[in-house]
């Protein structure tokens, strides 16, 4: 059962905290968005559910009657405190105490070692979140490089919109090529501020994102090389690769693409393409 505002303030009182922005918490109070991520992560007894800032576990409740096993990672020593004395006596249930992320481009340890071995059991792992906002777009492409199978979470807007856009749109990036490298994005459905507590300036989304990898290994490469084409996306795809120091004119004769068009027109297919012409593979190697 979703908990209400007044027992989610009750339980923060009860752990003498209040909600902190740094950690980018915003709970949920809709009792049917708590089902519908939860049901949107498609559980099973036989998954490793994954949530990634679980608060005073409002959906881990969801999570622990759907999935065989929950790893719950939470960055806040008080959150932290109170979920361990809801959830001890759960024997399906773990904690992860720290951050999801142990750098820009690195997953947690533990989190790391939890989705590798799901994976390798042929059961990849499961984000099923209400996602911490500052830590979301990174966290993505890191799952869903590590090998989790499937990512149903909550998310500001602008940054679900910057997953699903298309080339030449212009919430279209780095973000949107490389989670589309990695997976197939549905937007579910829009979230009012009032379904979290405290409301957020903005409105919400919940976002699934299925894995389907056409990078394997190369998805750090990828990433460093989609980021300094990008760098350049006003400039015409020619003046792009020589300013972010690739061989303009051999990568446009091997891939035929048109040098007058920007870095932003290209699709994800069409960047990857770019880059095993335009990328020296030593440096591809060092990436994986």
């Amino acid at each position: 059962m979703s908990q209400s505002k007044h027992e989610i303030q009750a339980l923060l009182a009860q752990a003498n905290t209040n909600p902190r922005h740094r950690f980018g918490q915003n709970f949920m109070i809709d009792q049917n968005l708590v089902r519908l991520v939860a049901e949107a992560g498609e559980l099973s007894p036989a998954d490793v559910a994954i949530e990634v800032g679980p608060g005073t576990g409002t959906l881990t409740e969801e999570l622990l009657a759907r999935a065989g096993r929950v790893v719950a990672v939470e960055i806040d020593r008080d959150l932290a405190g109170l979920l361990r004395g809801r959830f001890t006596d759960r024997p399906n249930f773990s904690l992860v105490e720290g951050d999801a992320l142990a750098g820009k481009h690195e997953l947690n340890a533990d989190l790391l070692a939890t989705v590798r071995a799901a994976a390798g059991d042929g059961r990849p792992a499961k984000l099923v979140a209400n996602l911490p906002y500052n830590i979301a777009s990174p966290l993505v492409i890191e799952l869903l490089a590590a090998g989790a199978g499937l990512l149903a979470f909550t998310v500001q807007k602008e940054v679900a919109q910057r997953l699903k856009a298309g080339a030449g749109e212009d919430d279209y990036g780095p973000l949107s090529v490389m989670v589309q490298m990695l997976g197939r994005v549905e937007v579910l459905r829009t979230l009012p501020p009032q379904a979290f507590w405290p409301a957020p300036k903005i409105e919400s989304a919940l976002v699934r994102v299925r894995r389907d990898d056409r990078l394997g290994g190369r998805a750090g490469a990828f990433g460093r090389f989609v980021h300094r084409v990008f760098s350049f996306r006003r400039k015409t795809l020619r003046n792009a690769l020589a300013q972010a120091g690739f061989g303009a004119a051999a990568a446009l004769a091997a891939t035929g693409l048109d040098g007058q068009q920007r870095p932003e027109m290209l699709t994800p297919g069409q960047l990857l393409d770019l880059y095993e012409v335009a990328v020296d593979p030593a440096e591809a190697d060092a990436g994986t």
